[in-house]
């Protein structure tokens, strides 16, 4: 059984409903996993932000117009009386419990509901669809199995019992749909894989469904060798080892969420990503495989601090880094880049919510200085590090403000971080060196 994500844009309107039922329709057994139609967990999360901020009446009046926009798909993509019906009297409760969400005191709990009505629109109006079309399906709501621990990691012996259990209540389909990013926590509260979650829903399925290939559809080719958003003349990568996506994840291609790639890995479970709007082209093959040395894509990640801890006391000494770890530990706080010298030791962090606490602890033990609003730029391929080509890249350096270097610490991974106001320059530069194909440096 193979195990199918397609993502927003490629449920964002009937005729890419029309065009993702053309994919899924040859027979084959598959689950499928979608996320929200495009632009619907935008909304929401501007519903819950309204909600926070006691504007009842703008929240109310984005409600309704979700709700309209909704009712115009069903009205062009379902003819069929009886079941245009059955999505229409969805909408309506669904609709209606967000209505009602509105005077409620915003929990997580409260948050994570309303997050979380967009996959169950989306799923139950493709299963309307389908149904209409003469091919059986059946949903398997992501609630009654998707579960994460205490740690929010997923609960795989909870998962597999339970999706064994509705696939077995539902034996004459061959098409089963299931929500992405949504899911329970330990307490059977309703909450979520977070953004681009739908990706780690679909390899967390094939994991305990042991599937034969997962395929993420999105609306581009396959991953770049860089930023499309960024740089001209970028090329779709046709083969990628689990561990070289697993790096680009982490470090900022956005085609994929970081985590997708762990659950299958293990099962060597190949994972395919195509374009929903090229079926036919090729995409990107991600599996065990390292089929070449060198650089073979760069990623970006924005929103990152550096944090340059110096002191006399580090110098012969031991233990000290181990103090500077556990003020990170103690504050749930992990850590992307980190370089040392005999008096300093730089590191750099994404995640602000306890930075000044942690600042007041590392001002303890050291100085301390502070740059915002930087971008680590990585660079991905097998034994890059050992490389013949690698020498190309390290030209940037002449023309780049580069803040820290980590070379070494993975065979497959070069990260700099750079300013954020020169990551573009960067990614073009980069582009240049390494993969030969000028563009154009503004």
């Amino acid at each position: 059984m193979q195990v199918l994500k397609f993502g927003g844009t490629s449920v964002g309107s009937v005729e890419s409903i029309k065009n993702v039922k053309s994919i899924i329709d040859d027979d084959q057994p598959k689950i499928i996993v979608l996320s929200a139609m495009s632009g619907t967990t935008n909304a929401l999360v501007d519903i819950v932000k309204r909600i926070e901020d006691n504007d009842f009446v703008i929240a109310n009046t984005l409600i309704q117009n979700l709700k309209s926009s909704y009712i115009l798909v069903i009205n062009d993509l379902l003819t069929a009386n009886k079941i245009k019906a059955q999505a229409l009297q969805f909408v309506d409760e669904v609709f209606g419990l967000l209505s009602k969400l509105i005077h409620q005191d915003l929990t997580a709990i409260v948050s994570n509901t309303i997050l979380a009505q967009g996959e169950l629109l989306s799923t139950f109006i493709f299963n309307c669809f389908l149904n209409q079309e003469g091919i059986v399906s059946s949903l398997l709501p992501a609630l009654d199995f998707m579960r994460i621990d205490k740690d929010g990691e997923p609960d795989f012996f909870y998962i597999k019992k339970n999706i064994d259990f509705l696939l077995q209540a539902n034996p004459n389909s061959k098409i089963y749909i299931t929500q992405g990013f949504i899911c329970v926590d330990e307490y059977g509260d309703i909450s979520n894989l977070k953004r681009g979650g739908s990706d780690y829903t679909a390899t967390i399925i094939g994991s305990v469904i042991e599937a034969s290939e997962v395929q993420i559809w999105t609306d581009i080719d396959g991953m770049h060798n860089s930023d499309p958003r960024y740089v001209d003349n970028t090329s779709p990568i046709s083969h990628i080892s689990y561990d070289e996506a697993a790096e680009l994840a982490y470090f900022g291609a956005k085609i994929l969420h970081p985590q997708t790639v762990t659950p299958v890995r293990h099962k060597n479970i190949p994972v395919q990503l195509k374009n929903t709007m090229q079926p036919q082209a090729f995409g990107t093959l991600i599996d065990s495989n390292n089929i070449s040395r060198g650089i073979k894509a760069i990623a970006a990640k924005d929103g990152i601090t550096a944090i340059k801890i110096k002191s006399a006391k580090m110098l012969q000494a031991y233990g000290f880094l181990k103090k500077v770890f556990e003020i990170f530990e103690m504050f749930e706080t992990s850590i992307d880049m980190i370089t040392t010298s005999e008096i300093a030791v730089s590191l750099t962090v994404d995640n602000p919510k306890n930075l000044e606490r942690i600042l007041v602890e590392l001002n303890k033990i050291a100085h301390i200085e502070v740059d915002s609003h930087q971008s680590i730029i990585c660079m991905v391929g097998h034994s890059v590090v050992s490389d013949a080509d690698t020498y190309k890249l390290f030209q940037i350096l002449k023309d780049v403000d580069i803040r820290m270097i980590s070379y070494g610490g993975s065979n497959n991974n070069i990260s700099l971080l750079v300013p954020s106001t020169d990551k573009i320059k960067a990614l073009k530069q980069l582009q240049n060196y390494v993969f030969s194909k000028p563009v154009l440096i503004t």
